[in-house]
């Protein structure tokens, strides 16, 4: 497996793997990073469907991709996904999965068509004081000591942060920054996570600073992930004739290590209550997903809030990578990322309106027609004054193909679920559906005295808590995450966010598919580039606008610095007068 760019590799198509007629695939896990393996397989592998096997323990696949109506519940989704342009190695596989509502494009095209017609932007990103317009501004608002910290950790080498928490990098003035604001709110970022992703996160989207103020860097699908990711790709593999095999819980894999090769050579499994083992040879190939975010959530309702009674790394899929792990170190150190379920938790929660005494709040904050059809919030709405620090979304509507029309389905979510609230004084993991409700039309700016009312009668509300939800972000060292095809193994792969592949980040659609696509080409020997992570890190164009714009427009000539900085800076500038770095750095407002 080798990376590449440009668009000769990316248009071409390679010739058939040698001898793939006598392989078979096992997948585990029918998430994303599964399903793109397994078009993968399909497309590029040119491996017949009868051959592939997905093996997921549900009765539906999707994974953390979901977005459900649930008979009993109504509409659920436990996150949304924000996507970007240059996430090279998604488009490549969407470029080839036809769209299940117009005819000969694919997924990709009506993507694009979508979000070149309907761009996303957020006219008002924060809000305070019950709704009102907190006035970021766009700023980010950072001093120029939390500037050149985050410079530094720019270019800090990967190894010097290894085990190191963000609180330990970066000080108190960068915390009390917009920037800081919007960014833990966007991804999800607590102080006490990895330093090692905060910078890989900078680096990979570099080109993206300008647009984190009012989230135009983000794009989205037309309904929820499930619906216009997954199901497409389910229905591609289906007609392949892949077998998908659900109620089916691998439990173990077992290896042979001989000659310095190491072949899993049988899968343990338990399928409608009864245990089997399956045998293996080099030419089944096993590709695992290990670990995932949405692993043993649990849900509320209206009058219950969902019980977080998980134990640090229960669950089937941390369970599984636990036994493999067991049996190598180069398999990983998964207690590392599921064993401190306080630092790795938070809770959603989908709210839907039931008439229209809702949407004219909604409506005054995201300042558009929330029944339009088109992009409504543009990305989330952070209550900056909210004890629980609560962060709300409107997508496009309908958000689900069946939604009625007069409804609006809002996704909420509270990223300190331990504190109690403003309205409502508990700890967001304590409250029912009903009274997180409550607390949302607080922060909407609904008078107090119709709060109680219009949240059991004009809304609908399913909590979910995510008991390992950003367990990737905790801090990390070398060998904690396995490699995507760990050093020796001849026919077995890691999938998704807790396998390891260079500069790029986790908690994203891309890094699953990613691992998938790397997965593929190396057990596979498939001879074609995987497109390598956007080089934005490289390019000194992405740089200078970058450090231009996270200063919120100021030129380096306006930082107050020491007399010899100054000095040295003007002799420089005398050096590059008249020449094109100078006409560079003028174009992008350096100087």
């Amino acid at each position: 497996m080798y990376y590449s760019n440009g668009n000769y590799e990316a248009f071409a198509r390679p010739l058939k793997p040698a001898g793939v007629d006598e392989k078979s695939a096992w997948l585990v896990g029918a998430g994303l990073a599964s399903l793109a393996a397994a078009c993968f397989l399909v497309r590029d592998g040119q491996m017949k469907g009868e051959r592939i096997h997905i093996l997921e323990e549900l009765p539906l696949p999707g994974g953390a991709c979901d977005g459900i109506c649930d008979p009993t519940k109504g509409f659920i989704i436990r996150g949304g996904r924000e996507m970007e342009n240059h996430f090279e190695c998604l488009w490549d596989l969407f470029r080839s999965i036809p769209s299940l509502e117009t005819p000969d494009v694919s997924v990709l095209d009506e993507y694009y068509w979508l979000n070149k017609a309907d761009p996303n932007y957020s006219l008002m990103r924060v809000t305070e004081r019950r709704g009102q317009d907190a006035h970021t501004d766009k700023k980010f608002a950072m001093s120029d000591k939390a500037c050149m910290e985050l410079m530094q950790l720019f270019f800090t080498r990967d190894e010097d942060l290894y085990d190191k928490k963000i609180s330990d990098v970066l000080g108190e003035e960068f915390f009390k920054s917009n920037f800081w604001l919007y960014w833990r709110s966007m991804f999800a970022f607590e102080d006490w996570h990895s330093a090692l992703e905060m910078k890989l996160y900078v680096q990979r989207f570099i080109h993206h600073i300008g647009g984190l103020p009012d989230l135009s860097a983000l794009k989205f699908t037309k309904y929820n992930q499930y619906e216009s990711l997954i199901l497409p790709m389910v229905d591609y593999l289906e007609k392949h004739g892949v077998d998908f095999v659900y109620n089916t819980r691998v439990t173990n894999v077992l290896f042979q290590k001989r000659g310095g090769k190491k072949v899993a050579s049988q899968l343990v499994l338990e399928q409608n209550g009864q245990a089997r083992t399956l045998p293996l040879t080099e030419n089944d190939l096993v590709f695992v997903t290990n670990g995932s975010c949405t692993e043993n959530s649990s849900l509320g309702d209206d009058d219950h809030a969902p019980v977080l009674n998980t134990q640090p790394g229960q669950g089937g899929c941390w369970q599984l990578w636990r036994n493999i792990a067991k049996q190598d170190p180069a398999f990983g150190r998964p207690d590392k990322f599921c064993t401190d379920l306080p630092a790795t938790n938070w809770e959603s929660a989908t709210v839907t309106t039931l008439d229209g005494r809702i949407p004219p709040y909604i409506q005054k904050i995201c300042q558009r027609d929330p029944f339009s059809g088109k992009v409504v919030t543009g990305g989330i709405v952070t209550c900056r004054d909210s004890k629980w620090l609560m962060s709300w979304t409107v997508n496009r509507q309908p958000h689900f193909k069946d939604q009625p029309k007069d409804q609006l389905v809002v996704w909420v979510y509270g990223l300190f679920t331990d504190v109690p609230g403003d309205y409502v004084k508990k700890p967001m993991r304590q409250c029912t559906g009903y009274e997180i409700t409550q607390e949302w039309l607080y922060h909407l700016g609904v008078p107090v005295q119709d709060i109680p009312d219009m949240a059991r009668n004009s809304a609908h509300c399913i909590p979910c808590m995510m008991p390992y939800i950003t367990a990737f972000f905790m801090p990390r060292t070398q060998g904690d995450r396995p490699q995507v095809v760990p050093e020796g193994c001849v026919n077995f792969a890691f999938l998704g966010q807790f396998a390891d592949t260079v500069r790029d980040t986790v908690f994203t659609t891309e890094y699953s598919v990613r691992t998938a696509m790397e997965a593929v080409y190396t057990l596979l020997d498939v001879d074609r580039g995987v497109p390598e992570v956007w080089g934005s890190v490289y390019d000194v164009r992405a740089l200078l606008d970058a450090t231009v714009k996270m200063r919120d427009g100021k030129k380096i000539t306006d930082m107050k610095l020491p007399f010899m900085l100054r000095f040295v800076l003007n002799k420089a500038l005398k050096k590059m007068h008249g020449t094109v770095i100078e006409e560079l750095m003028q174009r992008y407002h350096v100087i």
